[in-house]
């Protein structure tokens, strides 16, 4: 009997992934560990092992097909082992460092943490059938619904009546038939991507949506609709700061093999001013807040096509010289294709360097489930007025979005005023 294997969660938070290449048939014998396809998330690209080896019997999901975790992707027959020795044989893969794809279970789940986290195709689907998903039990991890489930209420040709309407109407009538189904408001976690038809004229040039574009582009907007966002910015005075770095960045760049850029500097000061203020290292948790004991700090590091935020672990137990350290690597993994699920997973603060871009002033988006996100802005001279006189001196703009539900703005300012007088404070004496 050929045993079920399942989408992997790749990621803290990653609710699904997208198959954008099978890299088996049907047919083919594979080895424990052989990778069976490549998955794209928000987070990270992956290649997905086989846990046991066996012949692939049927492939499921499609490439560039999205499907939850725990869904179906495809049938693996196991060879010379029973459904035991597979079972056990998963549990003891799914603590490996690599991201494991698990045997399913049919048990009934009590677990509705994920029921109201809605795939992309899910909500296709319910905008263009009109399927009210908070009537759907979903079957997927969680209490999640899947897209089988929406499926199976199509091809059942009925979909269920929303209360509202369902009270109105004769006990005899509690479901109505797809094709007479009428328009109506859908309330979903995250709002159902909309096609827009729009006019192409000669010289324009089409660009297909790749799927870590999708991804990143659900993620965002998960995280606008879900946490009510503000902002507030704090002017600091580094000139102390460029003065250091200038002097030391040539010994730096000898002894260490790489740059010292200012980024690590303005991290310190935030993983200090974490500990005064725990509250800004939360997450919302519907019904609480979690304030996290560790203090993970995600970055944002471009590619020529995507944005991915890798997390420098345990910030607060490494110095400057530290942080450089794990900037630099990261980074370099990121640019090689090289980055592991754990190496993105697990942040509980965001700090953004958009001033390495020339930019003076921002509104980022928050880092959902974060609690806030910082965006270091460029250092630029500007006169300043100091004792009465005018000088030259070097500025920089810190910009913080807040999640108004975990944050309100007097700690926030504070968080802020920190981060401030330990930047200002920097000079020779400062240790790296």
């Amino acid at each position: 009997m050929a045993t079920k294997v399942t989408m992997p969660q790749l990621g803290e938070s990653v609710t699904e992934g997208t198959i954008s290449k099978w890299l088996v048939k049907v047919g083919d014998r594979v080895k424990k560990y052989d990778s069976l396809c490549e998955v794209m998330t928000d987070k990270v690209n992956a290649e997905v092992p086989a846990s046991f080896a066996g012949t692939v019997t049927e492939i499921v999901a499609q490439e560039e097909e999205t499907i939850e975790v725990g869904g179906l992707i495809c049938y693996i027959q196991e060879e010379g082992t029973a459904a035991v020795a597979s079972a056990t044989d998963q549990t003891s893969t799914a603590k490996s460092t690599m991201p494991q794809a698990s045997v399913a279970s049919d048990a009934p789940l009590a677990d509705q943490s994920m029921r109201k986290r809605y795939s992309p195709a899910v909500l296709k689907l319910s905008q263009e059938h009109n399927i009210d998903l908070e009537l759907v039990k979903g079957s997927g991890m969680g209490g999640r619904i899947t897209r089988k489930d929406l499926l199976q209420i199509i091809e059942s040709g009925e979909i269920p009546v929303p209360t509202q309407e369902a009270a109105q109407a004769p006990v005899s009538a509690q479901r109505i038939n797809v094709g007479e189904a009428v328009s109506r408001e859908v309330s979903h976690s995250t709002p159902p991507a909309k096609t827009v038809s729009l006019p192409v004229q000669a010289g324009d040039i089409e660009i297909p949506v790749t799927g870590i574009r999708k991804a990143i582009a659900t993620k965002m907007v998960q995280s606008k609709h879900e946490a009510p966002h503000a902002w507030t910015m704090i002017e600091v005075d580094v000139t102390n700061l460029v003065q250091y770095r200038s002097k030391l960045k040539d010994e730096f760049k000898q002894k260490e093999g790489l740059n010292l850029t200012f980024l690590p500097f303005f991290i310190k000061a935030t993983v200090e001013a974490l500990k005064e203020f725990p509250i800004i290292n939360s997450q919302w948790a519907g019904d609480k807040i979690i304030q996290k004991k560790d203090i993970n700090i995600s970055i944002a590091v471009a590619t020529e096509d995507a944005l991915f935020v890798p997390v420098i672990k345990n910030a607060d137990e490494k110095n400057i010289l530290g942080i450089a350290k794990s900037i630099d690597d990261l980074a370099r993994k990121t640019r090689a294709g090289k980055l592991t699920p754990e190496e993105m997973q697990g942040g509980t603060f965001t700090v953004n360097n958009t001033g390495s871009f020339g930019s003076i002033q921002s509104t980022p988006i928050i880092n959902y489930p974060q609690a806030a996100i910082l965006s270091v802005e460029s250092i630029v001279k500007r006169p300043v007025i100091i004792d009465g006189m005018i000088a030259v001196r070097d500025m920089v703009n810190l910009c913080l979005s807040l999640d108004h539900r975990i944050l309100d703005g007097l700690v926030c300012g504070r968080f802020l005023q920190s981060i401030k007088k330990k930047l200002e404070t920097i000079d020779e004496t400062t240790r790296l």
